[in-house]
């Protein structure tokens, strides 16, 4: 990225990203029936949150104030709450909901991979590669959630039934 214009908006919507994603947690956790299931949720809103200030301290810019920004409300029209828009809480099905966030998360961190490769600000690079590293394990964390939702063998118990 050449000019310094783009490269604040690329962290500044990845900031907008990164609130997408917490408010998509924090509504998807609310809706969850099942307390682990829940507890993952949570889990990922907040560290969605911590994103967003990874991105916001590397903001080139003085014209978004962080608290204030993170508060406002959900954009209900953004990729990652629109697919829970209108969805009744009695009908949640917590399965889709986590297949939808390891769909979003592996989405997301290919975009910021192919975002990291674009930007020559060595600081700004490494936040992008930073993110799309957590952003990876927020998959596996999913995963392993939906594993456990669903009756599949969990990774730690693989060996027991290895042994079997």
């Amino acid at each position: 990225m050449s000019s310094s214009i783009d490269l604040k908006e690329a962290v500044r919507r990845s900031i907008q990203t990164e609130k997408n994603a917490m408010d998509f947690y924090t509504r998807g956790a609310a809706m969850m029936q099942n307390p682990e299931a829940k507890k993952v949720f949570e889990l990922l809103a907040r560290e969605e949150r911590e994103h967003a200030e990874w991105f916001y301290n590397v903001y080139p810019g003085d014209d978004i104030n962080f608290d204030a920004f993170m508060s406002e409300n959900p954009d209900d029209g953004s990729e990652w709450l629109g697919e829970l828009r209108g969805v009744d809480v009695k009908e949640f099905n917590e399965r889709k909901a986590m297949e939808l966030a390891m769909q979003k998360e592996q989405q997301l961190a290919e975009h910021l991979r192919a975002m990291a490769a674009k930007i020559d600000d060595p600081e700004i690079k490494k936040i992008f590669e930073k993110n799309a590293t957590s952003t990876d394990h927020h998959y596996q964390i999913i995963e392993s959630e939906y594993a456990r939702l669903m009756g599949m063998v969990h990774e730690t118990d693989i060996n027991t039934f290895v042994r079997e």
